[in-house]
């Protein structure tokens, strides 16, 4: 396990020997809340258990100016340059780990490229007072074994459909990592384009 930040809270990209991460992972996952069983034959056989929820994982980059530049998500799985690339949409959020995961390549990130945010959204308009342990994690893709290097997990639920959880941040000649947890609202990454700005 990484280390676990808090809302706000951030941390340098770099090796123990001090060198910049180069490929990194962000994994993002959720979980449906078990929703509670309801009476009778029918309930037992049908009611409650954990539902489904179909968010989406997406990064959007701004230059220093704040103005987006480039997104990724389900329909555009790679980045204009592509040093960015989403390996795919999970329809159900169903199962243990990460649901979604977005790779990253710092070094080949093009260069007006100040932050990358990450964001969830529900294109199906499920708020997040029915989503559970939803968290977003950093991983090092460029050693063996691919260890976790730090974990923010959303603590608040409500009524939102989006999710700002996480930006990466140009931070000298590396990039710096800060979990961000502030709800928005928006079926597809468009929608989140200026809530996510205006936290930069």
């Amino acid at each position: 396990m990484g280390l676990s930040l808090q809302k706000g809270q951030g941390l340098s990209l770099t090796k123990q020997d001090g060198s910049s991460m180069t490929q990194v992972r962000m994994g993002l996952g959720w979980d449906a809340v078990q929703q509670p069983k309801k009476g009778g034959l029918f309930g037992s056989l049908f009611g409650g258990g954990e539902a489904e929820i179909d968010l989406d994982a997406s990064a959007i980059l701004y230059n220093a100016g704040r103005q987006a530049l480039d997104t990724v998500f389900f329909n555009q799985l790679a980045s204009k340059d592509g040093s960015i690339r989403h390996t795919g949409d999970n329809l159900t959020g169903a199962g243990e780990g990460d649901d979604e995961t977005i790779m990253v390549n710092l070094p080949s990130v093009n260069g007006v490229v100040e932050h990358i945010v990450f964001v969830i959204t529900s294109y199906s308009q499920q708020t997040f007072d029915r989503v559970q342990n939803a968290f977003c994690r950093v991983v090092d893709d460029s050693v063996p074994g691919s260890p976790e290097v730090a974990r923010y997990t959303l603590t608040e639920q409500g009524p939102s459909t989006g999710m700002i959880m996480a930006k990466l941040s140009r931070e000298g000649a590396g990039w710096k990592f800060t979990a961000i947890g502030q709800p928005a609202n928006g079926r597809t990454v468009g929608d989140l384009v200026g809530p996510a700005a205006a936290v930069l």
